[in-house]
C-alpha cells in the first residue's frame, strides 16, 4: 500500500471516529444531561467533552491537510477533500462561533442555574451540525475509493 492511500485511508477513518463521538454525544449524552448538568461538568465528576474533541479533530485536520497536500495532482480525489474540508470548516467555524461558548458555559455554571429548556434547546440544535459531519464522511468515503482505485 502506498503513502497516499495510507493517508487517504487514515484520514477517513479519523472523519468517521468524529461522526462516531458525535452520533455517540446525540444518543447517549445529549438526551440526559439538560435534567442533569453535572453530567457534562468535569469539575462535578461528568464527562469532559474536550478530551475527545480536541484530540479527534485536531488529528483529523492535521490528516486532512496532509493528505491534501500529498494528493492534490489526483484532481478527482482532491475534488472529494475539498469538499470534505469546506464541510468540515463550515461545521468548525459554527461551532467555534456558537456551540462551543455555549458548551463551556454549561460546563462551569452552577448545575442548578441552568435551564433544562435552554439546554434541550442547545442539544436539539446541535444535532442540526450532523448533516455536515456526513458530508465530510461521504467526502472522505468517496476520496478513499478514488485514491484506491488510482493505487
Amino acid at each position: 500500500m502506498d503513502l497516499s492511500l495510507l493517508l487517504t485511508g487514515l484520514a477517513c477513518a479519523l472523519a468517521l471516529v468524529g461522526l462516531g463521538g458525535a452520533f455517540y454525544e446525540f444518543t447517549v449524552v445529549d438526551p440526559f444531561w439538560p435534567k442533569r448538568p453535572d453530567l457534562i461538568q468535569p469539575e462535578r465528576g461528568g464527562i469532559s467533552r474536550r478530551r475527545f474533541w480536541i484530540p479527534a479533530h485536531t488529528a483529523f485536520e492535521i490528516a486532512l491537510i496532509i493528505t491534501l497536500i500529498v494528493m492534490w495532482s489526483a484532481a478527482e480525489v482532491r475534488f472529494w477533500l475539498l469538499i470534505a474540508l469546506a464541510s468540515h470548516a463550515a461545521m468548525r467555524i459554527w461551532s467555534f462561533f456558537d456551540f462551543i461558548p455555549k458548551a463551556l458555559a454549561f460546563e462551569t455554571r452552577d448545575p442548578q442555574t441552568i435551564s433544562e429548556d435552554v439546554a434541550r434547546s442547545w442539544t436539539r440544535r446541535s444535532i442540526l451540525r450532523l448533516p455536515l459531519d456526513l458530508v465530510t464522511c461521504f467526502a472522505m468515503l468517496a476520496a478513499f475509493s478514488v485514491a484506491s482505485r488510482l493505487g
